[in-house]
C-alpha cells in the first residue's frame, strides 16, 4: 500500500466548520478526494437520524456532517498515537478512508429504510467501496488492493484489529460522534461526555484501543450518556411513530404495485426494490428528496389506505399509541374489535419491539468487544471488574414496546359496545 498519491499532502488544508468539533481538517489529497466523489456527497441528502425530526424539530442533520465527524475523531485519535511505538503510521490513511466511508451504504430514511426493503447499510456500503463508483476508483489510486482493505475495516475483517476497534467497538469514533452531534441537534444533554479527555486517555494495541486506568470516569460518563440517548432520544416513541407509518406505506404501495394498481405517480425508482433486484446503482439513485417526493405525491393516491397513510406522515398526523406488554393483552384482542368496527387491523394497528444493552462483553450469548483498562503497572483488566457504575450496566438487556393506532378512528366507532371494549382495553394498557 505504498504510493506517491497515499502521501500526497493538499498545498492548502481544507476545513469545515463544524458545531461539534468546531472545525473538521482535511490534508490529505486521497481523503479530500473520496469527500468530492458523488456516493460520499449523496450523504448531504440523508438525515442521520431518519424520523426523529418529528420528535425534535431541529434534529434535521445529515450522514455527510456525521461522516466527516467520525473522520475528524479518528484523525485526532491517529495524531495522539503517533506517539505510540504500537501504532503503525503506515495504517494512517486506512483508518481515515474507513472512518470516512464507514456510512456510505445508509438509505434513506437510514434504520428505517433497512427494516422496509430489508436491506443492510454495511453491505452496501461494501459493494459501494469495491464496485463501480467513484469512491472505487479514488481507493485504487493509492494501491490495487486498497479498497478490500478499507471494506474489510468496515466489516471487522481486517487482520488490523486495532483500526477495526477504532471505527466499530463498544467506544468508537463513530459512537462518540453520533452521542454529540445528536445531542447537539436534538437540543438535549444527555450525549454530552468529555470527548477530550477520552481522546488523551486512549493508548494503541495490537488489537485494540485501550483506555488508561486513569479514564475511567471518562468512560462511566460515556457509557451512561449512551443509554441516556437510546432511551430519552433514539427510542422515542413519536418517532418511532414516524417509522411505524413509513413501514406501512411502503408495504402498502408494494402490495399494491404487484396487484398491478397504476399510480397516478409511478414509483420509478422503488420498482426494483418491489421486485427484490434492486442494484448498487439503484441504491445510490435513493435519497431522501426523491422518498419524500413519493410521499407527497401519494397524498393523492386512490387508493384509501396508501393516500391516508402517507397524509398522515406528509402532515405529521400521527398515530397514538400506548404502552404494550405480552402477556397482558393481546393484539388478537384488539384485532378482533377493530374488525368488527370494520376498521382494517393490518394498517391501523402496529406493534412496536425495541431493546438496547448500554454495556456488554465477550462472555456467552454476547458478540460484543469489551472495553479494557491499561493499570499503571500494565496490567489490562476488563472495564466492568473495575468501575462499579458499569458493571451495574452490563448484560443489562431493556425492553420495551408500543402498540400504535389511529385514536379519531376508534373514537368514530359508530357502535357504542365495541368502541367502549377497545377505549376500556386501551385504558387498561395506559
Amino acid at each position: 500500500m505504498s504510493s506517491n498519491y497515499k502521501d500526497l499532502q493538499l498545498e492548502d488544508e481544507k476545513v469545515f466548520k463544524d458545531p461539534v468539533h468546531s472545525y473538521v481538517h482535511v490534508t490529505d489529497q486521497v481523503i479530500w478526494d473520496l469527500i468530492k466523489t458523488k456516493e460520499f456527497q449523496r450523504l448531504r441528502r440523508i438525515k442521520q437520524l431518519g424520523t426523529l425530526y418529528f420528535a425534535f424539530p431541529s434534529a434535521e442533520h445529515s450522514r455527510f456532517t456525521h461522516s466527516l465527524g467520525v473522520y475528524e475523531i479518528v484523525r485526532k485519535i491517529v495524531e495522539n498515537f503517533s506517539q505510540y511505538d504500537e501504532w503503525d503510521n503506515d495504517d494512517r490513511i486506512l483508518a481515515l478512508s474507513a472512518a470516512l466511508l464507514h456510512d456510505v451504504g445508509h438509505g434513506p430514511f437510514s434504520h428505517s429504510f433497512e427494516q422496509i426493503f430489508n436491506t443492510d447499510h454495511e453491505m452496501y456500503t461494501k459493494e459501494i467501496i469495491l464496485g463501480n463508483t467513484e469512491i472505487n476508483s479514488v481507493l485504487k489510486r493509492v494501491s490495487e488492493d486498497f479498497p478490500e482493505e478499507v471494506a474489510s475495516v468496515i466489516s471487522h475483517t481486517h487482520k488490523n484489529k486495532l483500526v477495526v476497534s477504532m471505527i466499530s467497538s463498544q467506544i468508537d469514533a463513530d459512537r462518540m460522534d453520533y452521542l454529540q452531534r445528536d445531542s447537539y441537534f436534538t437540543g438535549v444533554e444527555y450525549g454530552k461526555f468529555d470527548i477530550d479527555r477520552l481522546l488523551r486517555v486512549m493508548i494503541p494495541s495490537k488489537n485494540e484501543v485501550l483506555i488508561k486506568e486513569s479514564g475511567m470516569h471518562a468512560v462511566e460518563d460515556y457509557l451512561m450518556s449512551r443509554y441516556q440517548m437510546y432511551w430519552q432520544i433514539y427510542f422515542h416513541p413519536v418517532s418511532r411513530g414516524g417509522e411505524v407509518l413509513l413501514t406501512l406505506i411502503f408495504k402498502r404501495a408494494k402490495e399494491l404495485y404487484e396487484s398491478g394498481y397504476e399510480f397516478k405517480q409511478p414509483p420509478k425508482y422503488l420498482i426494483p426494490f418491489f421486485e427484490d433486484r434492486e442494484t448498487v446503482h439503484d441504491y445510490l439513485i435513493l435519497d431522501e428528496t426523491i422518498m419524500n417526493f413519493y410521499l407527497q405525491e401519494w397524498t393523492g393516491e386512490m387508493d384509501d389506505v396508501l393516500s391516508e397513510l402517507a397524509d398522515r406522515f406528509v402532515n405529521r398526523k400521527l398515530f397514538k399509541f400506548v404502552p404494550f406488554y405480552d402477556g397482558f393483552l393481546t393484539k388478537l384482542e384488539f384485532e378482533t374489535l377493530f374488525e368488527k368496527a370494520g376498521i382494517d387491523p393490518e394498517y391501523n394497528l402496529f406493534t412496536d419491539r425495541y431493546s438496547d444493552m448500554p454495556y456488554d462483553y465477550d462472555r456467552p450469548g454476547s458478540k460484543r468487544q469489551p472495553i479494557h483498562l491499561l493499570k499503571k503497572n500494565g496490567e489490562i483488566r476488563e472495564i466492568s471488574e473495575v468501575s462499579e457504575i458499569i458493571e451495574a450496566i452490563t448484560g443489562l438487556h431493556r425492553k420495551d414496546a408500543k402498540l400504535y393506532y389511529p385514536k379519531e378512528k376508534v373514537l368514530n366507532i359508530k357502535d357504542d359496545t365495541i368502541r367502549t371494549k377497545i377505549l376500556n382495553l386501551l385504558n387498561e394498557l395506559s
